[in-house]
């Protein structure tokens, strides 16, 4: 049986005696009834777009990434593109609603935000987590007081059928859905009928060629970390939540005094590396909005919650080591600059294009 409070701890930043409390009762409960064993890995992340977006978004994600189309999954008001690095990195299920005028509770999510709202459809959705017998886990998480989503209502909201997907959380407003599988198996999604859409495959095919001629393609890797922001007064719950839905461990908190704020790391109790399953790492103001004036300390992160709502703030991505040209690679990635390399995969996708008189914009950013 796995130990999840084996780790050493890390950062400079002091918790609530709160916290540390139910961090052990929490991580221990979990070991006992087997939870952190049968739960694996994050096998997929998911992400909605407005109507329109989703091939851009693809695009971005290849020029940018390592990850490569596999199939589109149509449903009556979805497109999901199903986007794969191979069987050891997580998905990425890239959804675009069809009709705009779809109402729905990940859309209520973005529509009380002032930014939020202006891309209703826009957000990212959460993780999927592997699982090695799903009956027992939700009965387990059931019992914890952990809400899903019917069977039923999976259908209406045109989700993959074998996935068990909880309630948004009220602290992140990301949901974590569990799919069952074994390491041998390949990932499957029930869900719509699965095509090859020629647009997307277009879209893809320029932005690989691109990536390879900017001579990137070898030097990204899968995902390192995924970074949520929250407010100030739900830090240490959204972690403890995390942790309650998954099989990682509180690896450590750091202060950022000068933004006044603190980087909050979890990782996954089966894997020492981050690319088999991304870090999360969670971000909040160290003191609410309300003080601003009276303290006269930065607030970005509480800022950007309030304008966009709980939510994902950045994927961050693994780079190799070393130089090339007499360059560090690192600097030389950060050096490019990605509105450049856009700007240049829709100028070639339109050159491409030759029976359209029809331009194409430097790439949106899409989920802010």
């Amino acid at each position: 049986m796995i130990n999840s409070l084996s780790f050493p701890r890390h950062g400079d930043k002091e918790n609530s005696e709160f916290f540390e409390h139910f961090l052990v009762g929490l991580l221990e409960e979990r070991d006992r009834v087997g939870l952190t064993d049968m739960i694996h890995q994050i096998e997929a992340i998911m992400i909605t777009v407005d109507p329109g977006h989703s091939i851009r978004y693809v695009g971005e994600l290849a020029l940018m990434t390592p990850y490569h189309y596999l199939v589109t999954l149509e449903s009556e008001n979805h497109w999901t593109h199903v986007m794969r690095v191979d069987m050891d990195a997580p998905d990425f299920l890239v959804r675009e609603v069809k009709d705009p005028h779809i109402q729905g509770v990940f859309r209520s999510l973005n529509e009380v935000y002032p930014i939020g709202a202006r891309k209703p459809n826009s957000r990212y959705m959460g993780e999927i987590l592997r699982v090695s017998d799903l009956h027992s886990v939700v009965r387990l998480q059931q019992e914890r007081e952990f809400r899903f989503f019917t069977q039923d209502e999976i259908r209406k909201l045109e989700l993959p059928g074998n996935i068990a997907i909880g309630k948004p959380s009220p602290y992140t407003h990301n949901i974590v859905g569990y799919m069952e599988r074994s390491d041998e198996q390949i990932r499957v999604y029930s869900l719509g009928m699965s095509i090859i859409r020629p647009d997307v495959q277009q879209a893809y095919e320029t932005a690989k060629n691109l990536q390879h001629e900017l001579k990137i393609d070898d030097l990204i890797l899968p995902i390192d970390h995924l970074a949520t922001r929250v407010y100030s007064q739900n830090r240490e719950v959204a972690i403890l939540e995390w942790l309650s839905l998954s099989s990682y461990y509180y690896w450590g908190s750091y202060d950022i005094k000068d933004q006044n704020s603190s980087t909050n790391v979890t990782k996954n109790t089966h894997f020492d590396s981050e690319l088999r399953s991304p870090a999360k790492v969670f971000t909040a103001n160290n003191t609410p909005y309300f003080v601003n004036h009276l303290e006269k300390l930065p607030s970005p992160t509480e800022t950007f919650v309030r304008n966009y709502g709980p939510r994902l703030h950045y994927v961050a991505l693994a780079v190799k080591d070393g130089e090339r040209s007499g360059l560090k690679i690192s600097s030389m990635l950060s050096g490019r600059s990605p509105r450049r390399a856009e700007d240049f995969y829709w100028t070639s996708l339109a050159r491409r294009k030759k029976a359209s008189s029809r331009s194409f914009p430097a790439l949106l950013n899409i989920l802010h």
